[in-house]
């Protein structure tokens, strides 16, 4: 079990270190008056730190050399 933990960190760090973030389009309504409706599309960003990744990678690293082989 911890040897596949630590297989899944080490991936979602090397991830997130190649990939900073991502964006995603969210349409939101303006105007709701009645059988008048106007909607925009907004682009929102969500980032998170590199050293974050090198933090799970490095975490996913160790469990994976401390665990029991079986």
């Amino acid at each position: 079990m911890n040897k596949t933990l630590g297989i899944i960190l080490i991936v979602i760090g090397a991830a997130m270190l190649i990939w900073t973030g991502f964006t995603y389009t969210k349409k939101e309504k303006i105007v709701d008056a009645g059988p008048i409706q106007v909607s925009a599309d907004k682009e929102k960003t969500v980032n998170w730190p590199p050293y974050l990744g090198g933090i799970l990678l490095v975490g996913g690293i160790v469990i994976v050399a401390t665990s029991k082989k079986q």
